[in-house]
């Protein structure tokens, strides 16, 4: 094989790397894209559905006040679960302070 062949053929080979590199640098801009959106999807649907489950947990809460009751005492549970909750932030926040000082 000469020198102009083999020069030719790497030239070639180069040529075609250089398309695949420009093609798949597309792609990936488009993936990336896709990527992105399909994260902000994610993002909004999570909210959302947290949003849906505290309006679950009020609607939960306001029907069991004003049901039997069984109903009640549910509701009672809830209640006395959310006061614990704030009870535990309000630790926590308190130590927070205490260790910040």
């Amino acid at each position: 094989m000469s020198d102009k062949e083999i020069v030719k053929r790497l030239h070639k080979q180069v040529e075609r790397l250089i398309a695949d590199h420009t093609r798949l640098m597309g792609e990936c801009r488009e993936l990336v894209a896709e990527r992105d959106k399909l994260l902000a999807d994610k993002r909004r649907m999570e909210e959302r559905m947290r949003s849906q489950e505290a309006r679950l947990r009020s609607m939960e809460l306001s029907v069991g006040m004003c049901s039997s009751s069984g109903d009640v005492a549910r509701a009672r549970a809830r209640i006395n679960s959310l006061l614990r909750e704030v009870d535990w932030c309000i630790a926590k926040m308190t130590q927070e302070q205490n260790n910040n000082d």
